[in-house]
C-alpha cells in the first residue's frame, strides 16, 4: 500500500513562489513568466503551486500585495525620519520619497503601465492608495494636528484622493518639476509651511 503524502500548508514555501514569481516578472515581464517557469525557479512542482495558488493570477496578486507593503514601508520610513516641525522639509522629502516609487524601473511595474495590464494596475494603485492614506491618516496627519490646524476633513478620504491623483499626475508628467508637485500636496492638504512651528 502507497503511504499518502499530507501537503501542509507552509508561510515559507508561498513566500519562496511569491519571491520568484516577482524577481521572474521584473526579470522577464508578466507576459513571459509562466507557473512552469516560478516552480522551475523554486523547485517545486506545479501541483504544489496550485496547493498555495489557484493560477498565475493569484500569485500575481501576492506579489501586488508585496509591492504596496514595500510602498507603506518606504513611507513609514520617511515618517521615521521627518524633523519636527519642518513641514517644508517633510513635503519635499515626500515628493522625491513618492517619485521614487512611482518610477521605479522595475519590469513589473513599467508592465503594469501597459493597456492590457489595466485593471492590475487599478488595483494596485488602490490599494496602495488606501494603505498608504490608512497610515498617514493614523501617523502623520496625528503629528501635524498636534502643533497645527488641520484644516481639511474626512482625512483618510482626502490622502487616498491625493494618492490616486498624485501618482496619476506624476505618470502622465514625468517632467514635472518637485516645486509645482510640493505646491499641489501643500494646497489639497491646506498645509502650513511657516518656518516657525
Amino acid at each position: 500500500m502507497i503511504d499518502q503524502i499530507e501537503i501542509t500548508d507552509s508561510p515559507d514555501r508561498r513566500a519562496e513562489i511569491v519571491s520568484a514569481a516577482r524577481t521572474l516578472y521584473e526579470e522577464r515581464g508578466m507576459a513571459h513568466t509562466t507557473v512552469k517557469s516560478i516552480t522551475a525557479a523554486v523547485g517545486v512542482t506545479r501541483s504544489l503551486f496550485y496547493h498555495y495558488f489557484p493560477d498565475k493570477d493569484a500569485v500575481t496578486e501576492a506579489v501586488l500585495d508585496d509591492y504596496v507593503e514595500e510602498f507603506r514601508e518606504m513611507v513609514e520610513l520617511w515618517n521615521d525620519n521627518r524633523e519636527p516641525g519642518n513641514v517644508r522639509k517633510a513635503l519635499h522629502d515626500c515628493i522625491r520619497m513618492l517619485k521614487r516609487g512611482v518610477f521605479d524601473n522595475g519590469s513589473f511595474r513599467t508592465d503594469l503601465a501597459h493597456n492590457e495590464n489595466a485593471s492590475l494596475y487599478l488595483r494596485f494603485l488602490s490599494r496602495s492608495a488606501d494603505v498608504l492614506a490608512r497610515y498617514l491618516t493614523n501617523t502623520t496627519a496625528v503629528a501635524y494636528a498636534q502643533s497645527h490646524h488641520l484644516e481639511i476633513e474626512h482625512v483618510y478620504e482626502m490622502f487616498y484622493m491625493l494618492i490616486m491623483g498624485m501618482v496619476a499626475f506624476i505618470r502622465s508628467h514625468p517632467n514635472a518639476s518637485d516645486e509645482v508637485l510640493e505646491s499641489l500636496v501643500a494646497q489639497t492638504l491646506h498645509l502650513d509651511l511657516g518656518d516657525n512651528e
